[in-house]
């Protein structure tokens, strides 16, 4: 499935901070913590605590978000479907960095080891 271009235009004007806390709370009801959400986020993006908090209170979009981050080259490794998407076949580069994030998420959210969601070994 192929994304449009205004589907793609409205992830890149999302905010991280406005995503943040579906995020915390989607893990949070499932019994995973604040830091577990952390280390998958720093993992992915390269960014620690204290710089996702930065740019939450910058209020940037995902489009400066991912085009500050250092995306961990093993995020090719993240394969499946995130909200209809295959994630692996998305052609906008910036909508599958944040659809991998949006997977990532589910994936702590539904109990996956968190050796397994950082794709080592």
């Amino acid at each position: 499935m192929s994304s449009t271009k205004h589907h793609d235009e409205r992830i890149s004007k999302m905010t991280f901070a406005s995503v943040y806390p579906h995020y915390l709370v989607k893990i949070e009801k499932k019994g995973r913590t604040k830091e577990e959400l952390h280390q998958v986020i720093e993992w992915l993006t390269g960014y620690d605590k204290k710089e996702l908090q930065e740019l939450m209170e910058e209020k940037v979009t995902f489009e400066v978000f991912f085009r500050n981050a250092s995306v961990n080259p093993n995020a090719t490794l993240i394969t499946g479907v995130i909200c209809g998407y295959r994630v692996e076949d998305i052609e906008n580069l910036l909508t599958q960095r944040v659809r991998y994030l949006d997977k990532l998420v589910d994936e702590l959210a539904k109990g996956r080891k968190m050796d397994k969601i950082l794709r080592v070994g």
